[in-house]
């Protein structure tokens, strides 16, 4: 078991950077998700309490834990942390175990708790990636692309099944960034650039779904009812914010004409009622987070924390702009959720166990 140590200090403008982007995101689900809620459950805060019971609170607790477990202990167990992650994403195609909403198989079930494995895998092969980076630096040997690309195709078969092919493009680039700051050939990161787009060429072609998706991104009047409209509705909702805001509580589109309000298209809702002011402070706090996680890696004092810390910091930031860029049509619509502010616990969780992390090494700098 882990010894615990008396913290010192931790990076406060990185922690109040998180409270602010949190209570955002209680403030929005509590508007959001009030006219769905009471449709289902006959009050309009049943959504809202779920979030705070199974996503804000045990989030809080993880954080509090990764901030006061050693360091040495994750770097220990790294790899352990990911083979059971694995087992998980293994166990959701089981019967009676798994659950699929949708068509995807992304979900287990335990009583009336439910969870997604690949959220929290997108933080325990980071771990596993900054242990083993940090193994070959520390001992001066040359990082084995084979090895490298042989756990990123595990992974890839093991989301691409599910399918969850937002969290794969997530894990890859994340991947990818850490492994060129670790000083590695530059060749292997061209190797794998050239990989990389040639699977998202490849899914692309064996999903027409997905194709749809670019087409949209390029031609946005594409089938405005159809394969346009999610993303035709966002901008509308994005637009009719305009500088100030509907104001909390006022948007149009949550009513039945956005699909996914509460999760995958919760920046247009936030942007409606926000306004573009709302929407400035949210993409600066993100900014804001980057550049104290760049600062923590910069100033840490092993090779492991600093590769951990950049992963971490990549991970949440890429998956937060990806969600922004997909509601105002720079990047294709896809299912990750906004960083600390959709509606769902796993994500939650495991990022509020990251940004416990990411304060750990910053006490220790």
């Amino acid at each position: 078991m882990p010894t615990f140590k008396k913290s010192s200090r931790a990076d406060y403008v990185l922690l109040i950077v998180i409270v602010v982007l949190v209570l955002f995101g209680i403030l929005i689900i509590s508007s959001v998700s009030t006219a769905l809620s009471l449709k289902r459950f006959g009050n309009t805060y049943s959504f809202l309490v779920h979030q705070l019971v199974f996503g804000i609170f045990p989030g809080i607790i993880s954080a509090f834990l990764f901030f006061k477990i050693p360091l040495s202990f994750l770097k220990k167990w790294a790899l352990l942390f990911l083979l059971i992650n694995l087992v998980l994403l293994v166990m959701v195609f089981m019967p009676k175990i798994g659950t699929s909403i949708g068509g995807a198989a992304r979900w287990i079930s335990l009583g009336k708790i439910t969870f997604q494995p690949s959220e929290f895998l997108k933080l325990t092969f980071i771990l596993y990636l900054a242990a083993w980076l940090a193994s070959k630096a520390e001992k001066e040997k040359r990082t084995n692309l084979v090895a490298f690309l042989m756990v990123i195709i595990l992974v890839s078969l093991l989301l691409y099944y599910q399918p969850d092919i937002s969290t794969l493009g997530i894990i890859i680039i994340t991947a990818a960034l850490m492994y060129f700051l670790a000083k590695t050939p530059l060749w292997h990161s061209v190797f794998i650039v050239l990989a990389g787009t040639g699977g998202l060429l490849a899914l692309i072609k064996l999903a027409s779904y997905r194709f749809n998706r670019f087409l949209v991104l390029l031609k946005p009047e594409t089938d405005p009812l159809g394969i346009g409209y999610q993303i035709k509705q966002a901008l509308i909702a994005v637009g009719s914010g305009g500088i100030f805001g509907l104001g909390l509580g006022m948007s149009r589109q949550k009513f039945g004409f956005l699909p996914q309000t509460m999760s995958d298209s919760i920046f247009a809702i936030f942007s409606e009622e926000m306004g573009f002011v709302g929407s400035f402070v949210l993409i600066f706090l993100f900014l804001l987070f980057l550049w104290r996680g760049f600062e923590i890696s910069r100033k840490a004092k092993d090779k492991f924390s600093q590769f951990l810390s950049l992963g971490i910091t990549f991970w949440i930031t890429i998956q937060a702009f990806i969600h922004i860029g997909s509601m105002i049509g720079i990047f294709p619509l896809t299912g990750s959720p906004l960083s600390f502010i959709s509606y769902g616990g796993s994500h939650l969780i495991a990022e509020m166990a990251g940004i416990g992390i990411l304060l750990n090494v910053s006490k220790n700098v």
